[in-house]
């Protein structure tokens, strides 16, 4: 196929026309890896409340990448030397910088693999993608790495405001139809400039940083720790964890040989060979989802159970609280639904749990979103905003949950 044959367009709901600058990341993106990320849903089961949050990791990495072309395209304008090659690294980084998510992209990586972080997989998946390619990747992935001298091209895949979260902020918002998560990241890319090798943002622009932190608070909030969807999530996750401890016990389940592989082996980074790549990348939503309708009619009271209220949508009740969950009125409710269904003590935790959740719109102990003032000195931008509502960001917000079965009414 020729080279001009693969500078392809494709028409973004968010951007416009997204176009595909080189041959290598036309390659790239046809590579199966990433196909599969069209069968990775974004925002996990957030669809279960917001029906229209259907979308894939697949948009997302290609609206990170059009982001990307933008604030190159600025900073050049602003006489910042980024070189064809450096050009390149940025968009093949910011462009795989997911393709480590697992299906349902979380749930994962806290059931059936253990504690193997998608950053880690994108990694392993990129040296395994740098062989085929035959080196290629390799300026891309010491960039992700943050490996490279010029730090501001890590600060533009990795940060506090960065193409990613610009990114998942505006798509997140059109496609579950909040409107508090729309940022203006066209202005905020205008106002980018590079100091002494460290990304700024010149100080007619903290208005929109501004707006950005506030929208990025009221997303986490309102959608991403949405009740129902945390909820959903923990279920997820109990499920597959269910699962794996049937398999362990010797019952195989029916399921995808990928899948079947995670529940029969235990997955850790050190494990991660290019054996366990291959079948991770052949596990996407659909492996998940399939699996569940087979185990609704699973003789297991758990699975079975855990299974329906996914694909049924009949979900535990779960309640929020600033304070903590007496653990008194906890075991009580246990006690009662493990004598009701005929199972253990132990066992009821898949049903009766409690937690916290933690969310700061913005980190004072990360890197700092830097502001450049006219007169050239650089502040953090909590010191250079008039916004009290900015120090109030920056706290960390803790919340406690209880999930319990609806038929079981706790005060």
């Amino acid at each position: 196929m020729s080279q001009i044959n693969k500078l392809k367009i494709f028409n973004d709901p968010i951007y416009g026309f997204i176009t595909i600058p080189n041959a290598l990341i036309y390659d790239l993106v046809q590579h199966p890896y990433f196909q599969r990320l069209r069968r990775i849903s974004q925002m996990g089961l957030s669809y279960l409340v917001y029906p229209g949050a259907n979308h894939t990791r697949f948009h997302h990495a290609l609206g990170c990448m059009h982001l990307m072309q933008k604030a190159v395209d600025v900073l050049r304008f602003k006489e910042v030397k980024i070189s064809p090659t450096e050009e390149n690294a940025l968009y093949i980084a910011i462009l795989l910088h997911d393709i480590g998510h697992g299906p349902f992209s979380h749930a994962m990586e806290s059931s059936i693999v253990e504690d193997v972080h998608h950053e880690e997989i994108s990694l392993l998946l990129m040296n395994q993608l740098n062989i085929e390619f035959n080196g290629q990747l390799s300026l891309a992935i010491q960039v992700f790495k943050g490996e490279y001298d010029r730090k501001f091209m890590l600060q533009l895949i990795s940060s506090q405001l960065d193409m990613d979260r610009m990114d998942y902020l505006k798509r997140d918002s059109f496609y579950s139809g909040v409107s508090e998560g729309n940022v203006n990241s066209e202005r905020l890319i205008q106002m980018m400039n590079v100091v002494d090798d460290v990304l700024v943002i010149e100080e007619k622009g903290i208005y929109s940083v501004e707006k950005f932190l506030m929208s990025r608070r009221l997303m986490y909030w309102q959608v991403y720790l949405h009740k129902t969807s945390l909820v959903a999530e923990l279920i997820l996750t109990k499920t597959l964890k269910r699962a794996k401890e049937l398999t362990e016990r010797g019952i195989v389940l029916p399921c995808s040989k990928s899948l079947l592989f995670f529940m029969q082996n235990k997955v850790t980074l050190e494990t991660f060979d290019q054996k366990t790549v291959k079948l991770f990348t052949k596990l996407d939503d659909f492996d998940i989802i399939s699996a569940l309708k087979t185990w609704e009619d699973h003789d297991d009271f758990i699975l079975s159970s855990l299974s329906k209220m996914i694909i049924n949508r009949d979900l535990l009740k779960i309640k929020l609280t600033n304070d903590k969950v007496s653990l008194e009125e906890l075991q009580i409710q246990k006690e009662r639904f493990s004598v009701q269904n005929k199972i253990s003590l132990a066992e009821t935790n898949y049903f009766i749990f409690k937690g916290k959740i933690k969310s700061q719109a913005y980190s004072k102990i990360a890197e700092p979103i830097r502001i450049l003032n006219k007169d050239a000195t650089i502040e953090d931008v909590v010191e250079a905003s008039d916004q009290l509502n900015l120090k109030s960001l920056s706290r960390l917000v803790t919340k406690y949950y209880i999930c319990f079965p609806k038929q079981l009414l706790l005060n």
